[in-house]
């Protein structure tokens, strides 16, 4: 049967098909229609248009969405949901005082989220992250990648992939695994740093491979965490068993991770907080997207990326959560969209941009969602009656959706 949604105020986000991102200026420019209708069959969009133009359709399932705006769902391409546990301890740290490095020195950080980790069974592991799926899809997100990195031993590692495996086969959203055994060093590794790396390459590696457990290989690539000649090992060797590289680069530090990631093809490089102008050069004519994690800066009271400086290179850009326990505990990609837009001087356009058909190319995922084209997934929310999809980022406090769908169905 055929779903048709009607007298949709503003259908946002209207592509072709050939669209896969947007750059530079194009990233101010939102395509949409007024006074629209959307047509679903099959969990696919088959049609949409003006309800001037609208068709005859048998047997159809009408629902009206008279004063209220049809988004495609938020991409989140950058997420660390598998965790155990939380650290809100280490948040009143931090408001004592204490940095995120003094944090992680002492044994918190990482370390402290990856011992909770390798104490907690797959099943309580998977009970956890089943909420936090559950409850991002409630706000909006219809496609997303999900890392490991919390477990730092072989068997907490496959622990949290094969999480993410189970996550997948039991809920209607598109999601990535991304390997992030390089995420931090343990303490029994803290100096013999290459004798961890031979585990993830000799032992990690082969037995994700084995098991189909991941689409893509991560690395911290900063100061204090993993060199650019240790991560340019990782992704050599990820990229042997066929992962693709998203790597973690400039947080804190601007040490040329980001143009070893994007000479080793990465497909994208995520935190940018700290940025210079040799690494907007790198990004240049390359299919790397850079990404912005915004409620981390948030978090964290740290520098917030240049987006301004990116856009105005003509760079494409896309926005993620970061959802994780230490540094970024939400993943509502609504306040994501509202901090581009306060925080980072991006238009509406630019952040609703940034948060859909940018991020879907974040995760490879460019033919399935992102936009409202014909023939992808009808992954999409539904607004309350708001005048504009500006009011969306303005109203950053409140919950503007109303209704979630996922492969054409509510959800």
């Amino acid at each position: 049967m055929v779903t048709i949604l009607i007298n949709i105020k503003e259908l946002v986000q209207v592509r072709d098909k050939n669209v896969k991102k947007v750059s530079g200026k194009e990233m101010a420019e939102l395509p949409t229609i007024k006074n629209a209708f959307l047509a679903i069959e099959k969990e696919r969009i088959i049609n949409y248009g003006s309800m001037e133009e609208i068709p005859s359709y048998q047997s159809a399932m009408i629902v009206d969405c008279k004063g209220k705006m049809v988004f495609p769902s938020w991409c989140d391409s950058h997420t660390h949901i598998v965790y155990a546990g939380n650290r809100e301890q280490e948040f009143v740290d931090r408001i004592n005082g204490l940095t995120y490095e003094e944090i992680a020195n002492r044994g918190g950080g990482i370390l402290n989220s990856a011992k909770k980790l390798q104490n907690t069974s797959e099943e309580e592991l998977y009970e956890q992250s089943s909420k936090r799926l559950k409850e991002i899809i409630q706000l909006g997100t219809g496609a997303v990648e999900i890392k490991s990195g919390y477990g730092l031993t072989v068997d907490a590692e496959l622990k949290i992939l094969r999480v993410i495996k189970k996550l997948k086969e039991n809920f209607q959203i598109p999601i990535k695994a991304t390997f992030l055994g390089a995420h931090a060093f343990p303490t029994e590794y803290k100096e013999n740093k290459d004798a961890y790396i031979d585990v993830i390459i000799n032992e990690m590696l082969p037995e994700i491979t084995k098991e189909n457990l991941a689409d893509f290989i991560d690395a911290f690539c900063e100061t204090g965490y993993f060199s650019v000649s240790q991560t340019e090992r990782v992704i050599d060797a990820g990229k042997k068993h066929g992962l693709v590289p998203k790597i973690h680069v400039n947080q804190f530090t601007s040490i040329g991770g980001l143009q070893a990631s994007v000479v080793k093809g990465a497909l994208s490089v995520d935190h940018l907080e700290i940025m210079t102008d040799d690494d907007i050069e790198a990004l240049k004519g390359s299919d790397t997207m850079p990404v912005a994690l915004p409620s981390c800066s948030y978090f964290l009271s740290i520098p917030y990326t240049p987006a301004r400086d990116i856009i105005n290179a003509e760079l494409p850009l896309a926005l993620a959560t970061d959802y994780n326990p230490g540094s970024t505990p939400s993943g509502n990609m609504n306040f994501v969209v509202s901090s581009a837009c306060i925080k980072m001087k991006m238009t509406p356009e630019e952040a609703i941009n940034a948060a859909t058909i940018n991020g879907a190319f974040a995760m490879n995922l460019s033919d399935e969602v992102g936009s409202i084209t014909k023939g992808k997934k009808a992954n999409l929310f539904i607004t309350k009656e708001i005048p504009s999809y500006g009011f969306l980022p303005y109203s950053f406090g409140s919950n503007v959706i109303e209704s979630v769908y996922l492969n054409g169905k509510r959800v």
